[in-house]
């Protein structure tokens, strides 16, 4: 499977947030320097897919916000499941 990954470093916290533009949405706490966001985008993805750190490949824009990655070992439902956050996951009801 491959998705397109738009990844916010320097971020308080990892987490998914969801779809956002077509794009999963993953914020990371690592830098972008010295490959240490790629690292832990590859790690956190293969945390929540269930599959091991080398299945996940950035096949491209490694040095750019915008990934496209590469999953080996996950299904089609799981990968849609990442995309699937609630709308108001972290905001306050008013």
């Amino acid at each position: 499977m491959r998705l397109i990954v738009h990844v916010v470093p320097r971020a308080s916290r990892d987490s998914i947030e969801g779809e956002h533009d077509g794009k999963l949405k993953v914020r990371l706490t690592a830098p972008p320097v010295d490959s240490r966001a790629n690292d832990a985008l590859r790690r956190l993805l293969a945390a929540r897919l269930n599959v091991p750190v080398s299945a996940v490949r950035i096949v491209a824009g490694e040095k750019s916000r915008t990934k496209h990655v590469a999953i080996t070992g996950a299904s089609r439902e799981q990968i849609v499941a990442l995309f699937a956050v609630a709308p108001n996951k972290g905001r306050k009801e008013s």
